[in-house]
């Protein structure tokens, strides 16, 4: 059994995917044997806002699923504004080491997850001081992401990021990657294969199952409109403009609907552009809670995954990709590279289009519109291929051996000594 600390700049009530994925992999490892901590910030993503019930501390310490989360006071920043959100991130890396320091205790090893990239400031220091090995848990490329989405233009920063982010690789006693792409893209970077492994995320398969569709509309109060649904951030990344082009392309289609659940920096945005085009059969609804997000997946007859078309995003496998799965949704895809080889070709459980293509996205939802029984066997296999394979409690268990290997490694590196 270990002293596990997790750092992770979401954590929950914070409806983030990294939120979701650190919380699912730090309550299962509990389960394991460790005793785990986890150190986060104050929550107030996406709004900025910090809950009631958090202000006026500037750390707090709580159990949630058996796992002992340690907050601490961060600039709160809403999820709009670039370098506000740079000083959001900053602050929590370089203030949560000092804050949080006579509640941490002693951990034998430190899983950091990132984005964001200043999160590793924390890992860093803390590992440094208590002379503990840290593993790197990489969920997207930053600066590379940034730079190609052209939210990072300044040259300091752009290279004070890239050094940060290379140092942290060298220093990380083991690097745990997401996705086969990103493994392939770091080991062209010269990063050595024996210190990476590849480890997806994944989705509670028991809480996200197939659930009744007319009962979960009738939960919703949803009508019987074919209903194509967005569950997720409303970001720059994410380029939900493209959808509502398609919308706009199947306004006379008055049975087709869209949905778009979530928040982020371009949401308002989204929102104007829709009413200035008077797009009746478009929605936008607030964030849900995660667990009423298999409800919501159940009322929609086809669930959408959309990013911008860069080369740094197909490494990229979204989390709401194997919740839809797992619930028995047949996806509309338009991200190439490692998603469309495992949605597409490995499960068959999407149909793909290319990113921003308002065009073929339109065609694609009357598609599957007119094939209803189609549709339906994408959901049957989608959910076919998650379980046993992307649960998080098989994912878990490779992430227990890692924690386990990097103790023996740097147990027998301080015998050596």
């Amino acid at each position: 059994m270990a002293n596990v600390l997790l750092i992770s700049r979401y954590y929950p009530p914070e409806v983030a995917a990294a939120a979701v994925c650190v919380s699912e992999t730090a309550k299962r490892l509990a389960t394991c044997g460790h005793r785990v901590t986890v150190l986060t910030t104050l929550p107030h993503h996406p709004t900025g806002i910090v809950p009631p019930e958090y202000r006026g501390f500037l750390s707090r310490e709580e159990m949630i699923d058996g796992v002992r989360v340690v907050r601490v006071w961060s600039y709160a920043s809403a999820n709009v504004g670039f370098f506000r959100r740079i000083l959001s991130q900053f602050s929590f890396g370089c203030l949560a080491p000092i804050l949080a320091r006579k509640k941490l205790g002693h951990p034998d090893v430190i899983i950091v997850e990132s984005p964001p990239l200043p999160t590793v400031i924390a890992a860093r220091i803390l590992a440094r001081r208590e002379h503990c090995p840290f593993i790197f848990w990489v969920a997207d490329l930053w600066p590379e992401a940034a730079v190609q989405l052209g939210r990072l233009r300044d040259r300091r920063l752009v290279r004070l990021a890239e050094w940060l982010e290379a140092s942290t690789y060298r220093h990380a006693a083991m690097v745990w990657v997401v996705s086969q792409g990103l493994y392939e893209f770091l080991v062209r970077r010269g990063f050595s294969p024996t210190r990476l492994f590849v480890l997806p995320n994944g989705v509670d398969a028991e809480t996200f199952r197939p659930l009744p569709r007319a009962a979960s509309r009738a939960e919703l109060d949803w009508d019987d409109r074919f209903t194509v649904l967005y569950a997720g951030a409303h970001g720059p990344s994410h380029a939900l403009t493209t959808i509502l082009d398609a919308a706009d392309r199947l306004r006379l289609h008055r049975d087709i609907r869209f949905v778009f659940v979530g928040a982020g920096a371009e949401k308002a945005d989204l929102v104007a552009q829709a009413r200035r085009r008077q797009l009746d059969n478009v929605t936008f609804l607030d964030p849900v809670p995660h667990d009423r997000m298999p409800v919501l997946l159940a009322a929609a007859d086809v669930c959408v995954a959309h990013m911008r078309r860069l080369a740094v995003f197909e490494a990229n496998l979204p989390i709401k990709m194997y919740e839809a799965m797992a619930c028995g949704r047949p996806l509309l895809l338009a991200l190439n590279g490692n998603a469309r080889d495992m949605a597409v070709r490995d499960a068959g459980a999407a149909l793909h289009v290319e990113p921003e293509d308002a065009e073929a996205f339109a065609s694609a939802v009357k598609y599957l519109r007119d094939h209803p029984a189609e549709a339906e066997q994408l959901g049957l296999r989608g959910r076919r291929y998650i379980e046993g394979r992307f649960d998080y409690d098989t994912l878990t268990q490779t992430a227990d051996r890692c924690v386990r290997d990097v103790l023996r490694e740097s147990q027998t590196a301080n015998a050596d000594h």
